[in-house]
């Protein structure tokens, strides 16, 4: 432990290497490259290619043919990589130190879509239709080509399969896909859809699998007997098991699948997964030498936040993002003392790091009534103290600010975010008494008119962002205005079974989906459109759009609205209108907060070896980008 001058200082060396709260991600830190249609080989005048060492005694085919007919150039931060060398992660980072690889990418400006995959893509006039060209030559870790087949058998044999997917995605309801030839296929759409390249962009996985190797278990190209047996062989219950299973990259099988992305499966044991460079990635650097610069990755399976944290801050793991707790920032930097690693602090792009979610369809009518009064949402939201929050949680590096979008967003008003933010107990207190909600027993605790007793219980998991503490917070400040709030800590498993169902009184999560790329296609937070273990807020309602009315409870008149605004907002073909439908959406919320917000754009601790390079010092972490999809990572390096 430091002393209390040493720890002061240290928070101070934070303060200085944090990029203020108010602040945008500097774009001209970043290459201009990350916000425009990367260039190909072609048009950067290159004409000779280069490999890495590792793959010199491979019996591969010459580099040239195994990349694209024209691949695409990565353009890295700073200096260009040097191959070689194995990175050393734990497995939760395997989705953020090499990343996917959809079809159309994300600018770093994380609202404008580029071409990856596909070589360019245009809807129809009328927003049914969505042509896709795919970059020729483009292969499969195998070697295989790259083809619509892929894309057709992705969607029509699974995706869209109910023998394989019970439940459409909705994301995917009304979507048929229609084969070209082989690098040229259509998507169609029951109504316009003109933000579907959001969806492929950030939902890669739901659109492409090797149709060569997964038709050898799928009952539509061989027997089902011979799948049966085969199955019975590999231990899965069923194919449609096995096909998820190695989709996720979680089954020993997964080391034979082939991959787009920049690395493959090459050893799976109980303690570490070892992967390699895809020998046939399709990018290449400035200067034609194919991607990635790393030859390797050891992810070593860390179950425990703790360990993972004391891994990184002792220079044990090259990079470490996903699990690094914002309240260890003091003992990252720390661990920078010994000039081992780099604490670099990003901002997440969470519009708050904690959502408190009433729940307005719960089986307590009492409680279910008081939720729907807006007096009380919003004495809840003035009774926080935000500032304080922000100062004990977040060293003062964090916005305090309700649920909407980030500050870049086109859909974006500075009064969105500021509604109800000031700590006003006094407003709180007559709010309270208003609604005839007193202290009857003399307990400092308000109860209902009726002389019930009024508590509130809020159940949630601990993860990603710093709930807990959050939430012991948010307690003793409704505390202060008479309200009891009781705080139950759930695992995984209940709050999947609870959340979705309506049982909890109320839960939190983060609110991600707040740029420009999830926002106008999944705009959760603000309608009641999806039901999930991270939200509880209206199932109901959910249940009632969702099924045309045969199901749930109708929704009063101004939710209702919101489905309309959110319909419009995803069909629009104007984009006037569609600005329109989000801020309108948005500033319901701000108006009615139907949840509350705390503190949102909160630091988050990358942690970065000294020997790792092209990891940019400043970013947004995030799910919407898919947390370094914008910043490139094949092209980082390291430099012994």
């Amino acid at each position: 432990m430091t002393r209390p001058r040493e720890l002061v200082l240290l928070l101070l060396s934070i303060i200085f290497t944090t990029v203020h709260a108010g602040e945008q991600t500097p774009s001209q830190a970043w290459p201009q490259a990350w916000f425009e249609p990367p260039q190909t080989a072609s048009e950067a005048g290159i004409t000779k290619f280069s490999e890495s060492p590792f793959f010199s005694d491979k019996g591969l085919p010459p580099v040239h043919q195994r990349l694209p007919q024209d691949p695409l150039v990565s353009t890295p931060i700073g200096t260009l990589g040097t191959y070689g060398g194995a990175a050393r992660i734990s497995n939760l980072d395997n989705r953020t130190f090499y990343n996917v690889e959809p079809l159309i990418t994300i600018s770093a400006d994380h609202k404008s879509l580029l071409p990856n995959l596909a070589e360019k893509w245009h809807y129809s006039p009328d927003g049914l239709r969505l042509s896709i060209t795919l970059r020729a030559g483009t292969r499969w870790s195998d070697g295989v080509l790259l083809s619509s087949d892929d894309f057709v058998f992705m969607l029509n044999d699974l995706m869209l399969n109910p023998d394989y997917m019970p439940v459409t995605p909705s994301l995917l309801q009304g979507v048929k896909i229609k084969k070209l030839d082989n690098l040229n296929f259509e998507v169609h759409f029951e109504r316009p859809n003109p933000l579907f390249g959001n969806i492929i962009a950030q939902f890669p996985e739901f659109f492409v699998a090797p149709k060569h190797h997964y038709k050898n278990f799928h009952p539509r190209y061989r027997p089902q007997q011979e799948i049966d047996e085969l199955m019975s062989d590999l231990g899965f219950i069923n194919w449609t098991t096995f096909i998820q299973a190695n989709l996720q990259l979680r089954a020993d099988t997964s080391v034979d699948a082939p991959t787009l992305r920049a690395f493959l499966i090459k050893k799976m044991t109980p303690t570490v997964v070892r992967y390699e460079r895809n020998p046939y990635y399709f990018k290449i650097g400035p200067h034609g030498r194919q991607l990635p610069y790393i030859d390797e990755i050891h992810a070593e399976l860390i179950s425990d936040t703790e360990v993972e944290v004391a891994k990184a801050a002792t220079g044990q793991l090259d990079f470490a993002g996903y699990s690094m707790p914002t309240d260890d920032i003091p003992l990252l930097k720390l661990g920078e003392r010994t000039g081992d690693i780099q604490v670099k602090i990003w901002r997440r792009l969470h519009g708050s790091d904690l959502v408190l979610q009433p729940n307005y369809n719960h089986a307590d009518p009492a409680l279910a009534t008081l939720y729907w009064d807006r007096r009380f949402r919003i004495a809840l939201s003035v009774a926080l103290n935000r500032d304080e929050m922000n100062q004990i949680i977040y060293f003062g590096r964090g916005q305090p600010r309700q649920v909407t979008v980030i500050p870049t967003s086109d859909y974006f008003e500075p009064e969105f975010a500021s509604a109800y933010t000031d700590h006003d107990p006094a407003l709180a207190n007559k709010l309270l008494d208003e609604i005839g909600l007193h202290d009857i027993d003399g307990d400092g605790l308000r109860e209902y008119p009726d002389g019930s007793q009024l508590t509130i219980t809020a159940e949630y998991i601990d993860f990603e962002t710093p709930k807990q503490i959050s939430m012991e917070l948010v307690a003793s400040y409704w505390r202060q205005v008479g309200v009891d709030l009781r705080l139950k800590l759930v695992d995984r498993g209940l709050q999947w079974q609870r959340a979705p169902t309506g049982e909890m009184q109320m839960t939190v999560w983060h609110a991600d989906r707040t740029t420009d790329i999830l926002f106008p296609v999944q705009p959760d937070w603000w309608v009641p459109r999806t039901i999930g273990w991270s939200m509880s807020m209206w199932n109901q309602w959910t249940r009632w759009y969702l099924t045309d009315g045969r199901l749930g409870t109708k929704p009063p008149t101004e939710i209702a609205q919101l489905h309309q605004w959110a319909e419009t907002l995803r069909t629009t073909l104007d984009r006037t209108e569609r600005i329109r439908a989000g801020k309108a959406i948005l500033r319901s919320s701000a108006e009615n907060v139907w949840s509350i917000g705390t503190i949102g754009l909160a630091p988050h601790p990358i942690v970065v070896s000294n020997r790792l390079k092209g990891v940019p010092d400043n970013g947004i972490w995030g799910w919407d980008t898919r947390w370094t999809l914008p910043y490139h990572p094949e092209t980082w390096y390291f430099s012994e």
